[in-house]
């Protein structure tokens, strides 16, 4: 019995030193804990998607930043979604920072663990959901049809068998083709018959192309929102009927990540749900689009 009660002792002396040090080496279980415990939050989003996000002009790096040096800090961006970042960050105890990837690599999912969420206006849609989880949506946009001034194009139905620009991997994408899984009642509008899609790698690059002089196309698909800033940055476009179709826009994070997702996603949705109590996401809204489109539509 001695033997035995020396053996218990000693093993359950090597627990407690274990115990006592496995907060500081054990490695995290969940995506959450992986985050809070570096510091910082990889956020990809879009680089040239005014008003929801933009290289700041003049922009510097946050002193002190504990952001990778490949990685933007809020020093270097702006915009709605940059804020809405901010936001979300503060709430979970870390730094925001940024990474810029294709649009199409985001919406596919399967990012190898190279950034944490994308916070980048993307629109919930049943195929997204396959790869990606979604928070509550923080806010809605309508999706507007603009064209050239020039262009002579004043409805929908006037770009019947004409090119049409999207940004590549998109909704609006999506909707010309006929293949946007969003609910029914969201869609106002089917896409005109017979057009052909000119897919570019961002929404933006469609009015700047028209403004620079490309012809092959003379209207383009995006947020209402970013048509706005065309038209209030001088660009040479106007919006072309209604809106098509509303965007419920939310944080996704990626279903393969090595670490559990659930209480990243569920403490997101609470910080999303707390700014929309608040009035955070309403004054946001005002800031960058002088409306409140953090209510649903």
């Amino acid at each position: 019995m001695k033997a035995r009660h020396i053996i218990f002792s000693l093993g359950l002396t090597a627990s407690l030193v274990l115990a006592a040090c496995g907060g500081a080496t054990s490695a995290p279980t969940t995506q959450l804990a992986s985050i809070q415990g570096r510091g910082y939050m990889l956020i990809s989003n879009d680089p040239n998607y005014a008003p929801q996000s933009v290289l700041k002009k003049d922009g510097k790096r946050n002193a002190g930043s504990k952001c990778p040096s490949d990685a933007l800090t809020t020093g270097e961006m702006e915009g709605f979604d940059v804020d809405v970042a901010a936001g979300v960050s503060k709430a979970i105890g870390v730094e925001p920072c940024f990474v810029t990837p294709d649009w199409t690599v985001i919406t596919a999912g399967n990012w190898g663990d190279k950034w944490d969420i994308s916070i980048g206006s993307m629109t919930i849609t049943t195929e997204r959901q396959k790869a990606l989880a979604f928070t509550v949506p923080y806010y809605f946009t309508p999706a507007q049809v603009a064209a050239a001034k020039d262009a002579g194009i004043t409805s929908v139905a006037d770009l019947a068998g004409k090119p049409v620009c999207v940004g590549a991997g998109t909704t609006y994408e999506e909707w010309l083709n006929g293949k946007l899984g969003i609910p029914a009642t969201d869609i106002k509008s089917p896409p005109p018959a017979n057009i052909s899609v000119v897919s570019l790698k961002t929404d933006q690059d469609c009015p700047q192309s028209i403004a620079a002089g490309r012809k092959d196309f003379q209207a383009y698909v995006t947020s209402a929102s970013v048509v706005d800033q065309d038209i209030k940055a001088g660009l040479p476009v106007v919006k072309v009927g209604a809106p098509v179709y509303i965007e419920n826009l939310a944080i996704a994070i990626d279903k393969s990540h090595k670490l559990d997702i659930a209480s990243l996603t569920q403490k997101l949705s609470d910080a999303i749900t707390a700014m929309h109590a608040d009035g955070t996401l309403t004054k946001l809204s005002m800031t960058w689009f002088g409306a409140d489109l953090t209510q649903a539509q």
